[in-house]
């Protein structure tokens, strides 16, 4: 069979229509009370697992500081001073600043 054939038959095929248990769409009513013991159970719920999430992360941060990790994981570079005019006068006319550019 291909696959129009079998489309065709579940389309045939009869449905049965679900049972009618009388409640309709209604809601479940619940006293103010029952909302806020269960509004209780779930926070209670996110708190224990926020606190296990935070012993991770400081667990982690810990072993991060340990190892000796930066904030950013970037080693810091060091900035060679400027120079002052005169410096660099003496050095443009000796013929060291070129070469000055050529290590950076």
């Amino acid at each position: 069979m291909d696959e129009k054939e079998k489309q065709k038959e579940k389309k045939e095929e009869k449905q049965e229509p679900a049972e009618d248990t009388g409640e309709g769409d209604k809601f479940k009513v619940t006293s103010l009370i029952e909302r806020a013991d269960l509004a209780a159970e779930r926070l209670e719920k996110a708190n224990q697992e926020m606190s296990r999430l935070l012993a991770r992360q400081e667990e982690f941060e810990a072993r991060r500081v340990l190892g000796g990790q930066t904030d950013a994981a970037q080693q810091i570079e060091t900035k060679k001073p400027e120079l002052t005019p005169t410096e660099y006068s003496k050095k443009a006319l000796a013929g060291e600043l070129n070469d000055e550019k050529k290590e950076e």
